[in-house]
């Protein structure tokens, strides 16, 4: 038996169109599963891979998370639901979360959506006994100087990945998350693309090298598959050891 293997399984991906989600979304591809991912543009065709986009074998449908009621009206392709990963995300630089316009706009993105969709999918989770994970980030244990509302929101998606799996374990949902390190992403450029911080940035981490998608999709696969059929409310931290 292959615990790794996801054929027959319906997967959605809320953030699944670039960056780590999408990484996630190839890996259950990868393995057999059919893959519904979610991004803000109107279809497939406007990604493109310089992005770090790879939508190919995968389902594409248009959500924009920051709007509650695209969520509320939002009609899944399919009836049955075995894993929900929530991977959307925003951050605003030069200090515009400190404006309170950029704070909510971040915080309606990275915290409130992920209660939004997670409801929302409650019932088709609880059917299927299937799996919740729920992307934060390593900035939920360390302060972030010029992002409070991105620190804020990935700090209450752990509080609240804990609750849900307290919560939601009665009926048989496993919830858990994934907090990602430092991953070169198309949200990471103004770290990653300057090659001093990007230097500086991978002298901090242990094992030397920036994270990838591919190594949160391993995290991501291993928490909803039976091999972690006893792990409910633990965000399991990957990131070369750079919060150590």
């Amino acid at each position: 038996m292959n615990e790794l293997d996801f054929s027959g399984k319906q997967i959605l991906i809320i953030g699944g169109s670039s960056g780590i989600g999408n990484g996630i979304a190839r890996a259950f591809r990868a393995r057999g599963a059919r893959v519904q991912v979610c991004g803000t543009r109107a279809g497939a065709a406007d990604y493109s891979s310089a992005e770090g986009s790879d939508l190919e074998g995968l389902d594409y449908a248009q959500l924009d998370v920051g709007d509650g009621r695209a969520i509320e009206a939002f009609a899944p392709a399919f009836d049955r639901l075995d894993v929900l990963v929530l991977a959307q995300g925003a951050v605003i630089y030069r200090r515009g979360e400190f404006e309170m316009d950029g704070f909510r706009k971040v915080l309606e993105v990275n915290l409130i959506s992920l209660m939004a969709c997670a409801a929302k999918f409650q019932p088709m989770l609880k059917a299927a006994k299937g799996s919740l994970i729920i992307v934060s980030s390593t900035a939920a244990y360390h302060a972030t100087k010029g992002n409070p509302a991105y620190n804020a929101s990935k700090t209450g998606a752990v509080g609240l990945t804990r609750t849900l799996a307290q919560a939601w374990a009665e009926d048989g949902i496993r919830v858990n998350g994934i907090a990602p390190g430092l991953v070169d992403t198309k949200m990471t450029k103004v770290t990653t693309a300057n090659p001093k911080r990007r230097e500086g940035a991978i002298e901090k981490i242990p094992l030397k090298r920036l994270g990838t998608p591919a190594d949160m999709a391993g995290a991501a696969l291993f928490l909803a598959s039976p091999l972690a059929s006893y792990i409910v409310g633990h965000t399991l931290v990957v990131d070369g050891g750079l919060i150590l």
